[in-house]
């Protein structure tokens, strides 16, 4: 058995748009419910959501028949949750609060086996089918999606020099830690944070550099990607959650009212 192609990084490598979801529910049955709409790419998520390797590992195995590439976002560059991570099968990392080239090159060290890097070797694992795939560690590099976000004014200060690092597939701006950084905490699309992103972001287009990021607003993500933006999620699992449970009970209040009048 030969190693499968990376959809997602295949396609942002030619710069075709990938339309994303923010997977925080930390349950693989709630991983299945949107991995079936079909998505580009699943962001799931361990930084700001309660999850560890066993969730992380259900909702892989919950998003794998559905064609999406499941992407992870570890807390923190580990280099020991990253092998971790890949062993599991995660198709590619999103590494947050990258803050300059060092932990960039870091971050890519952790996930390239030697002489490239310092991912430790295991045999049996799910990434590999449990040893099926026979070109897994002559490919693993070259098929594991690495992304890197930046997060602060810092950071998007060096976005160009950080997505230049060998080894990087695309620079991820991260719009609400970026504003708390500006002094705008709540306020990421705010004007003030967009003209600060969008200049870092055009260099890396001209660059050849894929970008991404998430907002939870269509209209936006739609421009965005216009703007040549190349991975962009659009929501959240736990935002559609709440807003479609608010909107059905106003319907059911308004209802309510109307007939008691």
């Amino acid at each position: 058995m030969k190693m499968p192609v990376n959809r997602f990084l295949a396609a942002i490598r030619q710069g075709q748009p990938q339309i994303g979801l923010w997977i925080s529910l930390s349950h693989n049955y709630a991983a299945e419910v949107v991995a079936s709409a079909g998505y580009d790419w699943l962001l799931v998520d361990m930084e700001h959501a309660p999850s560890d390797m066993a969730t992380v590992l259900g909702q892989l195995q919950a998003i794998a028949p559905h064609g999406s590439t499941a992407i992870v976002r570890p807390p923190w560059n580990d280099p020991v949750m990253v092998k971790r991570l890949l062993d599991v099968g995660a198709l590619g990392l999103l590494f947050p609060m990258v803050q300059s080239v060092a932990e960039a090159q870091a971050a890519v060290a952790a996930t390239q086996y030697p002489p490239n890097g310092v991912r430790g070797v295991a045999g049996s694992i799910r990434a590999n089918h449990f040893g099926r795939i026979t070109d897994y560690y002559a490919r693993a590099d070259d098929e594991t999606a690495v992304i890197l976000q930046v997060e602060t004014r810092a950071a998007v200060a060096q976005a160009l020099e950080i997505g230049q690092v060998d080894g990087v597939d695309g620079v991820f701006f991260g719009p609400a830690d970026i504003a708390a950084d500006m002094g705008l905490l709540g306020k990421h699309m705010s004007r003030e944070v967009w003209d600060l992103i969008m200049p870092a972001a055009r260099k890396l287009m001209d660059a050849g550099i894929p970008v991404g990021t998430l907002v939870t607003d269509p209209a936006f993500a739609k421009h965005l990607l216009a703007e040549g933006f190349t991975f962009v999620a659009c929501g959240t699992d736990t935002n559609l959650l709440a807003k479609g449970a608010d909107a059905l009970l106003a319907q059911m209040r308004a209802a309510t009212e109307r007939e008691n009048t």
